[in-house]
């Protein structure tokens, strides 16, 4: 039963959306609204390629392990 209480906040429905939407319009007005959402998804935007820009060489370095037939950081000796 807890868990359900817990996870319950996290469903947003349709009422809440349009009353979080027309509060936000009373609040910074028709004008700078779509200013702040083109600039939260700039934000977004920036942020994933920067996620990527992370991810890729490690996908590349852990492709290449797998290649090389050995479990990802661990180095061949010599002789071996």
């Amino acid at each position: 039963m807890m868990d359900v209480l817990m996870i319950q906040p996290l469903f947003i429905g349709t009422t809440e959306l349009l009353l979080i939407g027309g509060m936000a319009l009373l609040l910074f007005g028709g004008k700078k609204l779509p200013e702040m959402m083109r600039g939260l998804g700039q934000g977004v935007k920036e942020f994933k390629k920067g996620m990527n820009e992370v991810k890729a060489p490690l996908e590349e370095e852990e492709a290449a392990d797998e290649d090389d037939g050995q479990p990802a950081g661990e180095t061949a000796k010599d002789g071996e």
